[in-house]
């Protein structure tokens, strides 16, 4: 859906911008608090983890609440209006959506849950870090089709596509994260899973030869 182009920045989208960097910011001082004997990819890793774990519970779950309760339209604050103006590019997170509260629901609730596991098991070196990978990323990635196929089989009648920070910002940018690394760590955990098989494999083979 295109309208004619508002301003390109209001001091909303600003202060949201603002807030998103801090998170980010918040995520590496964690890392780097508990992170920081792990390798270089993996510090990486955790940074997106701690990232992903804010972001859940510090705006999909306030958003979460204002749906059931209401809609993020009719409720006020700070966060409210950090989402309203999301909404500007995605009018669904406006009205409570049923699709999308129910998306938020399971990312909020599994998807923080998998998620700190992951952080655990990647500090830890837990032999089952990659088995929550995958499922972490299957679930992202899931959950990132479901929210946007739907509308694009009606024609994309509730996104706004007029204005450049809406539509590269709010709605390829900020989704696309949970698009291209999810992809990353599958790869990544592909590759590690194949080393440990040509491993085993190896083993098994020097183990024929003795016997």
């Amino acid at each position: 859906m295109d309208s004619e182009a508002p301003p390109m920045l209001s001091m909303v989208s600003i202060l949201s911008l603002v807030a998103c960097g801090l998170q980010l910011v918040a995520a590496g001082l964690l890392t780097h608090r508990y992170g920081g004997q792990s390798s270089r990819i993996d510090r990486w890793i955790l940074l997106w983890l701690f990232y992903d774990v804010i972001v859940h519970l510090t705006l999909e779950g306030p958003f979460v609440y204002m749906s059931l309760v209401g809609t993020v339209e009719t409720s006020e604050g700070p966060l409210a209006e950090l989402w309203k103006e999301y909404g500007k590019a995605d009018r669904r997170w406006l009205v409570s959506d049923p699709t999308i509260v129910s998306l938020e629901i399971l990312t909020v609730v599994l998807g923080s849950l998998l998620a700190l596991l992951l952080i655990h098991a990647v500090l830890k070196d837990k032999y089952y870090r990659h088995f929550l990978q995958i499922t972490l990323c299957v679930c992202e990635l899931y959950g990132g089709w479901m929210t946007f196929c739907p509308d694009w089989l009606l024609g994309s009648p509730h996104l706004n596509t007029s204005n450049p920070l809406y539509l590269w910002i709010y709605l390829v940018f900020f989704n696309g994260l949970w698009v291209l690394v999810p992809i990353l760590l599958l790869v990544q955990s592909w590759f590690v899973l194949k080393g440990l098989h040509g491993v085993r494999g190896d083993s098994t083979s020097s183990h024929r030869k003795k016997l």
